[in-house]
């Protein structure tokens, strides 16, 4: 009778544990890309917790170990509820950050993070979709309409395209590309998603950035596997396949792809 007792009274203790939840509001700062919606998450972990982020709120519940804290949660604009090219990328923190479910009609974005050393510690993440793309809003008036002029949106895309290749151009002539190779790569990668890789045509273009955002992150931790690599190289070969491409922004993944394989020779 004893024993059962306390092993209702463990098992309350723990499920108390779990069902630690603290909920925050962002802050919307409206700045950055006028095409990409970001939020920035800084939470503190000790043992494992989840953050799940929905329009502009997000919830950060406990699910072992010490409770964990907030810090920051700052958007340009809200989620809405289907991003288009939704994307999620680990900047820092020792332990490991996992995306384990997209945003997809009313279900929210889901970050699990696991801290496997005694201690607490930081942990910031950034999650990205297009501004422009399917889906609903959190609110409608959260995005700014373009100017009634119907020419408008053409001659800004063209002119944001011109500056794009001018500014990459500029990139690879400097002396330390390859310090930021990575960082490079994805900016091309979500320049080329603006206009390609709708729906479920986005799967190849998503697993690129996951394993992209793998290799970057042992990569300039020390922890380098070649495995990481040739992960990311095969996955962009797939992107640069694929028919929906223009000619112009096929060029310029091939060219991405051949400077990985040049990384790869070299290590």
């Amino acid at each position: 009778m004893h024993q059962r007792y306390l092993l209702a009274i463990t098992g309350l203790a723990a499920l108390s544990v779990s069902a630690q939840t603290f909920q925050r509001r962002a802050d919307i700062t409206g700045g950055g890309d006028r095409n990409r919606g970001k939020c920035t998450i800084e939470v503190v972990v000790d043992g494992a917790a989840e953050v799940e982020i929905r329009g502009d709120t997000a919830l950060l519940r406990n699910r072992e170990g010490q409770p964990p804290q907030w810090r920051r949660f700052v958007c340009n604009v809200p989620m809405p509820l289907n991003p288009a090219g939704f994307r999620f990328a680990g900047v820092d923190g020792r332990g490991r950050q996992t995306l384990i479910r997209a945003p997809e009609g009313a279900a929210p974005a889901i970050v699990h993070i696991e801290d496997p050393q005694s201690g607490s510690e930081g942990y910031t993440f950034d999650v990205f979709w297009q501004i422009g793309g399917y889906g609903t809003p959190f609110p409608p008036s959260a995005v700014a309409p373009l100017p009634a002029d119907s020419r408008f949106e053409d001659r800004y895309y063209d002119r944001d395209d011109e500056r794009f290749h001018r500014d990459r151009d500029d990139f690879y002539r400097g002396p330390d590309w390859r310090g930021q190779l990575f960082a490079r790569i994805r900016g091309d990668l979500d320049h080329v998603s603006r206009d390609s890789f709708r729906g479920d045509d986005r799967y190849r273009l998503e697993r690129t950035y996951r394993e992209l955002d793998e290799l970057q992150r042992d990569y300039y931790s020390g922890r380098w596997d070649r495995r990481e690599l040739d992960d990311v190289i095969q996955t962009l070969d797939r992107v640069v396949d694929d028919n929906r491409l223009v000619l112009r922004d096929r060029e310029i993944l091939r060219d991405d792809l051949n400077r990985l394989r040049d990384l790869r020779g070299r290590r």
